[in-house]
């Protein structure tokens, strides 16, 4: 992530329709979203949106305003990067072969993935950690040929007993 990157997360109500309203305002605002992840919270009722996202700080303190006034939403926060705890989930699928399979497994282990199919030809491999991370274990895993993969982007918690909710 670069200088400008920040990540926020919008706690919304878990209704149709709203994923795409919140979207929606990053797109009539010209933020471009780095990535996005969404699921349920710890209350069905509600979904929690993490963004990462690039752009200058002067736009942020607007972008958030205008977040925290779109119906559904319940609350709205930038995660502080020195009080993150920030995590991707990749899967790979790499080419297989008896040549490079040893090799593969060695830098898996290195990287703390796990093989989690595995044919003659190829084997996918699950890893989690920080985009770095996930990003160096790309770079090692290039030569020996990547047939596919997906990343889930960034999900973030702030450290310490709160939730976000709670304050």
């Amino acid at each position: 992530m670069s200088k400008n990157s920040f990540v926020i997360a919008v706690y919304v109500e878990n209704k149709y329709g709203v994923l795409t309203r919140v979207t929606s305002m990053f797109t009539r605002r010209g933020f471009n979203i780095d990535t996005l992840t969404v699921g349920e919270t710890e209350d069905p009722n509600y979904s929690r949106i993490t963004i990462s996202l690039s752009n200058e700080k002067t736009d942020r303190a607007q972008l958030i305003n205008q977040l925290k006034k779109l119906y559904n939403v319940k609350k709205v926060e930038v995660i502080s990067p020195d009080m993150a705890i920030k995590r991707e989930l990749m899967l790979i699928k790499v080419k297989n072969s008896p040549d490079t399979r040893a090799e593969i497994r060695d830098t898996a282990s290195v990287f703390r993935a796990k093989i989690i199919d595995y044919s003659a030809d190829a084997m996918c491999l699950e890893i989690t950690g920080d985009t770095n991370k996930i990003d160096a274990f790309i770079d090692n895993m290039k030569p020996f040929g990547i047939i596919e993969m997906c990343r889930t982007g960034i999900v973030a918690l702030e450290r310490g007993p709160e939730s976000m909710l709670s304050k």
